[in-house]
């Protein structure tokens, strides 16, 4: 079985606002529709996600598994 590239970061909350997710960017069709895309649609959605998180008005309220290992290696913000 072929491991599916994925930006969930385990922070599956709708800005209902934009439509996004807090953690990912994704909407919810997309979510739902993830595994059952090309892997070119994939990337292409992947793409846009920097862009549509800074369109998110609130930010996740716990702390991510991204952002939690970061801090324990010491990244920057």
């Amino acid at each position: 079985m072929t491991a599916i590239e994925t930006p969930c970061i385990l922070v599956c909350s709708i800005d209902m606002e934009t439509g996004y997710c807090f953690g990912c960017g994704r909407t919810r069709d997309e979510i739902g529709e993830w595994t059952s895309m090309t892997a070119s649609g994939r990337r292409e959605i992947m793409a846009e996600l920097p862009a549509r998180l800074t369109a998110v008005k609130r930010k996740p309220r716990r702390e991510t598994r991204r952002a939690r290992m970061a801090r324990e290696r010491g990244d920057q913000p």
